[in-house]
């Protein structure tokens, strides 16, 4: 199982799952300059944060009839946390899965408590108009 830090760091591998690309394809964008990885401390890491930058600027937004011919009713969904906008209440969450843009609004001590914050993996549940955030 993976260490659960503040803020994770991804291998070229799991990166390219995230982004629904090859391991090459993430490796061309280390060399591009499009993403920031290193490479000091053992294997080529990329931090979450920049990322889920990435995953953001290339996040397509599906026409509702897209949609509704390739996502059932229920999905669990991996992705990357782009956004968390807390109040003393309540927090918006933003993930990123593949193309989709999914946000939740949960309680801010939920969103604490699963250190929800740009760059962190998270798993998507959807179920009707109820999305839930968990943590791999």
């Amino acid at each position: 199982m993976r260490n659960k830090r503040a803020v994770d760091s991804y291998r070229i591998a799991e990166a390219a799952e995230l982004l629904g690309v090859s391991d090459d394809t993430v490796r061309r964008w280390i060399d591009a300059g499009k993403l920031t990885a290193t490479d000091a401390s053992g294997p080529t890491s990329i931090a979450g944060r920049d990322l889920a930058g990435l995953v953001e600027s290339r996040a397509r937004r599906p026409s509702a009839a897209t949609r509704s011919s390739q996502v059932s009713a229920r999905n669990r969904l991996t992705g990357i946390v782009t956004k968390v906008v807390k109040d003393t209440v309540m927090a918006q969450v933003e993930v990123i899965c593949g193309p989709y843009r999914m946000v939740s609004l949960m309680s801010a001590e939920a969103a604490t408590e699963l250190g929800l914050e740009p760059g962190v993996r998270a798993i998507v549940s959807v179920k009707s108009t109820n999305v839930v955030v968990e943590r791999p």
